[in-house]
């Protein structure tokens, strides 16, 4: 058992200002010398980019459709470990699960499971007194966690009008409200936020957030609402983490990292670290090519295609990922990853560009997401992570689709059980648009892990 204080904040849908709030409670904690943690709710790469540009350390996803209770448990125990206090960041609505008519991976479920107090943040941008019935209905849908509520886009008069009749109609308190402050907004795209990196001026946002909830909320309230979360329970000390295998050598692995590929999640590389192996980024965009004496290759997700023409250009990079792959370094390559193996990708900007022809195919833009959310993908053939009939869990989020997405899973999407096959797999090869997380299935990770050490450049 351990004390880690804690606080959800989650809302009424994915346009409730959640990620604003999050980051603008970091800020203000910090200032006040706290040592906080960070965490979202589910698969989202973007959120978590910014929650670790306010406080300077990894944000972690807890997904429970991906992981599962103990790993969640787990990862939550792990990365609160010497924290002050915690804040979670929910997932689209607050009851919004997998298949769309479930509570299952909501961020609901995940502080029912953390018993986790909740702060919910109500959009009052064009609405008045149906904010106290969208609330009231919120709360009053199953039983919760929901401890106070914040009003977003709501002025000091909205405010003062509405938060005794919240109050009186839920029994909740208003706890305060954040100002329409559209020099604050953060900028989307067609997957969501715009990273981090790109908002130039984001930490002056962030700050001028603080600023504003710093006069507006009750952050007492909300400090104590936090250390009302009992102790994690010690199924999340006791979920231990795998012990590393026994490796021929410590393996080198390229990583790519810079503004067409970010996608990761932190806590999938830091399991290959405890594994053994040595990480090192390198940059397909800048560096002319591949680290040298590296033993495998992870190319993730990310934005290749708003750079399609630098990544084009780089041919001597092209040319470098081309020939290890093709001479079998074992290669893991999800969904921005696996567009810059294709022989040709349509950019943003609607031009085609050459990459690396790893992948005998094209891969174009569509004018919807292509096979989006979650799916449980099972091996048609024994590959780099799995064995022919073993399963992984794990999510798709791309407009862009491929004339040969693979055919060595086959996934089938959980509620409606529409299926499709992806992945392209070879023994040395895993490279397709689906995403996977490597605390959800370690034994993937090792068996990475082992083939690198049978092999490197």
């Amino acid at each position: 058992m351990t004390k880690l204080p804690r606080i959800m904040v989650s809302g009424g849908g994915s346009d409730s200002g959640k990620t604003m709030v999050t980051c603008a409670l970091l800020e203000l904690f910090s200032r006040r010398g706290l040592k906080t943690a960070a965490f979202k709710c589910g698969p989202d790469y973007i959120d978590p980019m910014f929650h670790r540009e306010v406080q300077g350390a990894h944000s972690s996803n807890l997904d429970l459709y991906m992981l599962g209770e103990d790993a969640v448990c787990r990862l939550l125990f792990e990365n609160g470990a010497g924290r002050d206090i915690a804040v979670l960041e929910g997932v689209m609505g607050f009851y919004d699960g997998v298949g769309g008519s479930t509570a299952e991976a909501s961020a609901w479920h995940l502080s029912q499971l953390t018993e986790t107090p909740v702060l919910l943040v109500e959009n009052c941008k064009g609405r008045s007194l149906t904010a106290a019935a969208h609330i009231k209905g919120v709360a009053g849908f199953r039983r919760n966690n929901i401890r106070a509520v914040l009003l977003n886009n709501a002025g000091e008069g909205l405010f003062g009008m509405l938060k005794p009749v919240i109050e009186r109609e839920t029994g909740l308190p208003v706890a305060g409200y954040l100002p329409y402050m559209p020099e604050c907004a953060l900028e989307s795209r067609h997957l969501g936020l715009v990273t981090a990196a790109e908002v130039e001026d984001l930490r002056q946002k962030i700050a001028r957030l603080a600023n504003a909830i710093e006069k507006t909320l009750d952050i007492d309230g909300i400090l104590a609402a936090a250390a009302s979360a009992p102790p994690l329970k010690d199924r999340a000390a006791t979920a231990a983490a795998p012990a590393a295998p026994p490796l021929k050598k410590r393996p080198r692995i390229a990583v790519a990292r810079d503004r067409a590929f970010c996608f990761y999640y932190e806590d999938g590389l830091k399991l290959l670290e405890k594994l053994g192996a040595e990480l090192v980024n390198f940059s397909p965009l800048k560096d002319a090519v591949l680290p040298p004496a590296v033993d495998g290759l992870i190319l993730g997700g990310g934005y290749p295609e708003l750079y399609a023409a630098e990544l084009s250009e780089n041919v001597t990079m092209l040319a470098s990922v081309r020939d290890a792959v093709n001479g079998g370094l074992p290669t893991l390559a999800e969904c921005g990853g696996f567009m810059y193996l294709h022989r040709e990708l349509e950019g943003a900007d609607g031009k085609r560009y050459a990459l690396a022809a790893v992948i005998d195919a094209d891969c174009e833009k569509k004018d919807r997401l292509v096979r989006f959310g979650y799916a449980e993908f099972t091996a048609n053939v024994d590959n780099l992570l799995c064995l022919a009939g073993e399963t992984l869990r794990g999510h798709e989020f791309h407009y862009w689709d491929s004339g040969q997405a693979g055919c060595g899973f086959t996934a089938v999407k959980p509620g409606s059980g529409k299926s499709w096959n992806c992945i392209a797999v070879t023994e040395t090869l895993f490279a397709g648009f689906p995403h996977f997380h490597f605390c959800a299935a370690p034994e993937t990770a090792e068996r990475f892990l082992r083939k690198c050490c049978g092999r490197g450049i």
